[in-house]
Formats: C-alpha cells, sequence, structure tokens
C-alpha cells in the first residue's frame, strides 16, 4: 500500500492542529514526530526574512526526498510543509510530520527530512536588517548533518 506524502510550499501561515488532524491514524501506526521550526533572529537585528523558490521544481524536489524516507523508514504517513515569501522572527516556517509503527523510525524519519530540507530543498532565502539584505549562505555544520544518512 502506498504511503500518504503530503508536500506544500506555501505563502500563508499554517494551523499544527488542523495540519495534525488525521494524521498518522493507519492501525500499524505506533509513533508520530513533529517539528515545526520558526524564524530565528540570532543577532536582533533580523527584520523579515525574504525566501524564495521555484514552482514545481521546489515541491519535486521536496516529494524525491521524502518518497526516499517513506520507504526507507516504511513510514506510514509523511507531511512537509514549507512556506515562502517575507517572514517575521517568530513565524513559523515549516513543518515536517511523520509516521511510523515505532518511534525510532519517525524520528529517525524526521530528522532526515529536516537536514534535507535545511541543506538541499530549494529555498534561496535573504535576510533584511535595519543595515540592508544579505543572501543566506550554506553551512558547513548544515553540510556536516547531511553525512551521517
Amino acid at each position: 500500500m502506498a504511503v500518504p506524502v503530503r508536500i506544500s510550499v506555501q505563502a500563508e501561515d499554517f494551523d499544527l492542529a488542523t495540519e495534525l488532524s488525521g494524521f498518522g491514524h493507519a492501525a500499524n501506526t505506533g509513533a508520530t514526530v513533529t517539528f515545526t521550526g520558526l524564524v530565528r533572529d540570532d543577532t536582533g537585528a533580523l527584520q523579515h526574512m525574504e525566501i524564495e523558490h521555484y514552482p514545481g521544481m521546489c515541491e519535486d524536489a521536496i516529494r524525491k526526498i521524502a518518497d526516499e524516507a517513506a520507504n526507507r523508514w516504511a513510514l506510514t504517513d509523511c507531511l512537509v510543509i514549507h512556506r515562502f515569501g517575507r517572514l517575521v522572527p517568530g513565524e513559523q516556517i515549516m513543518m515536517v510530520a511523520t509516521a511510523a509503527r515505532h518511534r525510532s523510525e519517525a524520528f529517525a524519519a524526521a530528522e532526515f527530512l529536516m537536514d534535507y530540507l535545511k541543506s538541499r530543498a530549494p529555498f534561496w532565502k535573504k535576510e533584511v536588517t535595519r543595515e540592508g539584505a544579505e543572501w543566506v549562505a550554506a553551512k558547513d555544520s548544515d553540510e556536516d548533518a547531511l553525512s551521517r544518512w
């Protein structure tokens, strides 16, 4: 039976309770894991972040890795939401939810998806402060996180 995999790349915010309603309710599901990422202001100067993507290509890339996670860890359900547009500190930027027979598989799949989204999903992020704007460069620590998979 095919695993339900839902991908959404959207400008609008999302409601966790609504997204999780009915999630992971297959009879053989024993665990669900959720993660929600927020726009973080590390310096106290961030006014907002602008996230761009290439429609179609972005969703296809995320679906490919979500399908890989679903098969690798025998997931019973999978959800990935990532926002684009103008986001201010504290706003939700993304959500990953995984469901599996056992918690170890649900946790591993969720971490795999989060590491992929951080490093390989085709999003371009620009931080805007009072001093100006700067594109966010890839971090070595994010690339290192992928090496465990």
